[in-house]
């Protein structure tokens, strides 16, 4: 079971297979160099205490210089890397979890990801390679990003270690319904990237509304949304202190189930943003 998100506290947490996900983390993915030791230092010292990244981002060194900037316990912080989908074989994946870990100074991550599948990914020797790096000690909990709900159900049936989190687009533009219902039914947490949709929700007129009733930013109200949803998180990014700070300050107000439904029903057949060629799976929405 997953815990259920309290809306006066910061330190809102979900729960899944033993980790325990803040509902609000900093994502550095998306351009944020040069800037991104800066940002993440900043998210810290805002109250983030989850950060995403990975190899593909190119952010994981500046990640690990600022946590030790930050003075915090390394346990105080939950930190997620991913293999990029060059390295799914079980050599190089080891090579890229190692590699990753020197570039962040830490002994292990809390959370370490596949990051994108491809269709001739060798699904058994990858899922076989993520356990052996949490069993290796390198990851506290495994997981995969970007698989859709038949990828997933495979994933989950042949890692010889049970999945705590999925990665994957999510904001209000697009629909999600398929693969959340997978989560659930199998207890992992949904962390969802590009929860802002790269700014398009900033013209959107129903978040405006409710924004305006909630005396809230429309990013805080996507947020909310996003994270009232049960064992749903969310990663905004930006290199902006002050948007940094409000992204995390949505704990303190709740949406109403009209409000959510409202919400809900923005989604589009065209809202989904990341679509690599070549990598991208066949999606469910």
């Amino acid at each position: 079971m997953l815990d259920q998100i309290s809306p006066k506290s910061q330190s809102s947490v979900t729960t899944a297979t033993g980790a325990r996900i803040p509902a609000i983390g900093f994502g550095t993915g998306g351009g944020l160099k040069p800037e991104c030791k800066d940002a993440v230092l900043a998210a810290l010292q805002s109250g983030y205490r989850f950060i995403d990244t990975a190899r593909k981002y190119g952010s994981e060194r500046d990640t690990g210089e600022a946590i030790r900037a930050s003075g915090l316990k390394r346990d105080d912080i939950f930190v997620i890397t991913k293999v990029s989908h060059e390295d799914l074989h079980a050599k190089d994946f080891e090579r890229s979890t190692e590699t990753s870990l020197r570039e962040l100074g830490l002994d292990d991550v809390d959370l370490l990801m596949v990051h994108w599948p491809l269709p001739d990914m060798p699904f058994q020797e990858t899922m076989g390679a993520l356990a052996a790096m949490k069993r290796r000690g390198f990851a506290r909990h495994v997981g995969v990003a970007n698989f859709n709900t038949a990828m997933l159900e495979d994933a989950i049936k042949l890692c010889p270690e049970p999945l705590a989190a999925f990665q994957a687009e999510y904001h209000p533009f697009l629909d999600q319904t398929k693969i959340l219902a997978a989560c659930r039914r199998h207890g992992l947490a949904f962390i969802s990237y590009c929860p802002l949709a790269r700014g398009r929700i900033l013209s959107e007129p129903v978040l405006a509304e409710i924004a305006r009733a909630k005396g809230k930013s429309v990013p805080q109200i996507a947020l909310r949304w996003l994270i009232q949803q049960p064992q749903v998180t969310a990663i905004p990014s930006s290199s902006n202190p002050a948007r940094i700070r409000e992204n995390l300050d949505v704990f303190d107000f709740t949406l109403s189930d009209d409000e959510m439904r409202r919400i809900h029903a923005l989604a589009r057949p065209d809202g989904r943003i990341v679509n690599p060629k070549g990598r991208a799976p066949v999606w469910d929405s």
